[in-house]
């Protein structure tokens, strides 16, 4: 396969030393990815605001999915790393299938190296059009999370490494400050769906905010993009309340005195003292 760009791609070689995970702030904040391990075909289709988001997968691969996001993820960690070092990045990148697996937290077995391949097929296939960062209104910008990518073998078959590009549109937000956040290194260990979604946008939202932050159910629901009924989706975000498996936030839900749920989250352990500090909120209560 030939790379044919017409700026002329530099090859960046990815970096194997320890890097802070970092994550694309819209990426964190809109729905683009599958929650199901299951393979979805239905595209998302969302709109909110000025905001409009049409992602679309092939029946050969399915739907790009939350756990395939973690090699864009690795992928600004190391754009941002070279970066801050002085080095030189680019949206052509290389790496051996054991430093992108050892930075997500997968194993380097056979299986797992088949696995990786499969997400890289499904980020080269699933296909986006969005209008966040476009000037104009009713302006799109069309892409897949992966250009092209290729493996290289050995006279015996075994993998020597791999070469992906990367989209302008990711890649351009990456290069902004403003639009990465550092994530715990502990979210590649979450296992659901819905709870790695859930840890992204409490991170992009809540951040490092003393007395937290909240969500409407209904908002919610709408902003995960997923395929599953309210009352499931409801079900599944108690449980995840139940079980507190957000690493650096604490989760509660409550209702409002209009009788509408809420999820309220903040960070955990809170700011010392910050309890006697917080301001009147309006009144809620907790749901048992």
């Amino acid at each position: 396969m030939r790379y044919r760009s017409e700026d002329q791609l530099d090859l960046f070689h990815a970096r194997a030393s320890v890097v802070t995970p970092r994550d694309a702030q819209d990426l964190m904040s809109w729905p683009f990815f599958s929650l199901a391990k299951s393979r979805r075909v239905t595209p998302i289709d969302f709109r909110m605001g000025e905001v409009s988001i049409r992602v679309e997968a092939t029946v050969e691969h399915g739907m790009a999915t939350i756990w395939d996001a973690d090699i864009l993820i690795w992928a600004a960690s190391q754009i941002v790393d070279a970066r801050d070092n002085g080095l030189r990045t680019s949206r052509l990148m290389a790496a051996t299938p054991y430093e992108i697996l050892a930075f997500i937290g997968r194993g380097d077995s056979a299986h797992s190296y088949h696995r990786l391949k499969a997400a890289l097929d499904r980020l080269q296939s699933t296909t986006v059009a969005t209008s966040i960062r476009q000037p104009a209104e009713r302006r799109r910008h069309r892409f897949s999370w992966i250009n092209e990518w290729k493996e290289r073998m050995d006279a015996s078959g075994r993998p020597l490494g791999i070469e992906l590009i990367l989209p302008d549109w990711f890649y351009a937000g990456v290069l902004d400050d403003a639009l990465i956040l550092t994530i715990d290194r502990e979210y590649f260990g979450l296992t659901g769906g819905l709870e790695r979604w859930l840890y992204r946008l409490v991170r992009k939202h809540g951040g490092r905010q003393t007395y937290g932050w909240s969500f409407d159910l209904r908002h919610l629901h709408l902003k995960s993009g997923g395929l599953s009924p309210f009352k499931r989706f409801t079900f599944e975000l108690r449980e995840i309340v139940r079980r507190q498996p957000l690493p650096g936030y604490w989760l509660a839900l409550t209702i409002d005195p209009d009788g509408r749920s809420r999820l309220t989250f903040q960070p955990n352990p809170p700011e010392p003292y910050a309890a006697q500090r917080t301001p009147r909120a309006r009144t809620t209560r907790a749901v048992k």
